[in-house]
């Protein structure tokens, strides 16, 4: 790896590609045989594994974790701190054809801080994933996903609730490793207090 002089601080695989008009934040690391398509943004001190494909249009936020082999298409847009597992998928179009051009009718995804998408999870595009959710490795996400919340099956469905730090969160919503408590509001889980 070495340091792209379009992007100072950055380093990029010299196998991988970085197009004219893309921006890259200091800190982050683009390993091998990625492409990075124009216009797309990506923040500071994120990880880019190898065989990535971003863009074009995508917002990536700063302290995110793309695994292996993961394509992140127009509309999607992932917050700070999104962990994206090995081989998850994105898509744009709900009717793709290949002899149909849908690109005026690409659908939003916006991800949300801290969240966690496993392995081989597939993420329906036009839904959105609250902060700090976790989707479970080879989850298929059809609908809106709420803060915290922990997705698993297919269709996903939250089978529980997941902690700013990772936790799954047991009856007492109070979170194993930092001690933050949670509540439940309206079938949603919201941080009450940290100690």
């Amino acid at each position: 790896m070495c340091e792209d002089p379009r992007f100072p601080g950055v380093l990029v695989h010299q196998s991988s590609y970085v197009d004219d008009g893309a921006v890259l934040g200091r800190g982050t690391k683009i390993w091998h045989f990625c492409h990075i398509l124009p216009r797309t943004v990506i923040g500071e001190g994120c990880s880019i594994g190898q065989n990535v494909m971003i863009g074009p249009d995508v917002r990536i936020g700063s302290g995110c974790k793309i695994q292996n082999n993961v394509s992140i298409y127009s509309g999607v847009e992932l917050a700070d701190d999104v962990f994206c597992g090995p081989s998850c998928v994105f898509t744009n179009v709900n009717n793709p054809r290949a002899d149909v051009s849908r690109k005026d009718e690409f659908r939003k995804t916006p991800i949300g801080r801290g969240a966690s998408i496993g392995a081989n999870a597939t993420v329906v595009c036009g839904h959105s994933l609250g902060e700090y959710c976790f989707i479970g490795a080879g989850a298929v996400i059809t609908k809106d996903v709420p803060a915290f919340a922990l997705m698993a099956g297919n269709p996903g469905r939250r089978i529980g609730w997941m902690s700013r730090a990772g936790e799954r969160l047991g009856q007492d919503l109070k979170c194993p490793r930092s001690g933050e408590v949670y509540i439940e509001v309206d079938g949603r889980c919201v941080l009450k207090e940290s100690h």
